[in-house]
């Protein structure tokens, strides 16, 4: 099965090519539902969680109080790594349990989306890599106005991230998401249409 990895900043258009897959019947994996599956009560994540943040994690339902998490780690690098080494290991198990169930179900091609892809380490669940792209001050402006930020607090979520060039060294595709929402999905068609063009030829040498 040929897995695509996407991947790309916030506000960079990742919703729009995972609509575009939908749209073409491709099963997409998205890494954010997983996460928050890793987070449920009885997981090994869950437990490894309130084992190393505390009990005062643990709402009166029983799940982990994500505000609370939050607090622990927000502005604390370390922490965050900390919680990052216990969930992304969870994200990545269940990932590579859908894409082995897709596979056999007889998918030829499936997508897994995650934001931090090559944060993770998870490049190598992926055949091929897309990132999408946004330059840095447009990112800004999108992503004030979708999630009614300041400038300032929008710049330093975008400035928080792998920079642009960070992502394209390490990409097999680069979509540029730069202009209207016509232009992004004749991009995304473009890069489909030499996708199908590969995998003919792949499968012709078969």
């Amino acid at each position: 099965m040929h897995v695509i990895g996407l991947t790309g900043g916030i506000a960079s258009g990742k919703s729009t090519v995972t609509k575009f897959f939908r749209d073409h019947d491709i099963p997409v994996i998205d890494a954010d539902i997983l996460g928050h599956r890793t987070y449920e009560p009885g997981s090994d994540t869950f437990h490894a969680v309130v084992a190393a943040f505390g009990p005062e994690l643990v709402a009166a339902d029983g799940t982990i109080d994500r505000r609370v998490l939050g607090g622990k780690v927000f502005g604390k690098p370390e922490e965050l790594k900390r919680l990052t080494d216990i969930v992304w290991p969870g994200i990545r198990k269940l990932a590579s349990a859908e894409l082995s169930e897709l596979e056999v179900a007889g998918n030829n091609v499936a997508c897994l989306e995650a934001a931090v892809l090559f944060e993770a380490g998870w490049e190598d669940l992926a055949t091929e890599v897309w990132v999408v792209t946004v330059e840095p001050d447009l990112a800004v402006k999108r992503l004030a106005e979708r999630n009614g930020l300041d400038e300032e607090a929008a710049r330093a979520r975008i400035n928080s991230q792998l920079s642009n060039d960070e992502r394209t060294s390490r990409a097999d595709i680069v979509i540029e998401n730069n202009g209207s929402l016509a232009e992004l999905d004749s991009a995304i068609a473009a890069a489909w249409s030499a996708l199908q063009t590969r995998l003919r030829a792949a499968a012709g040498r078969d």
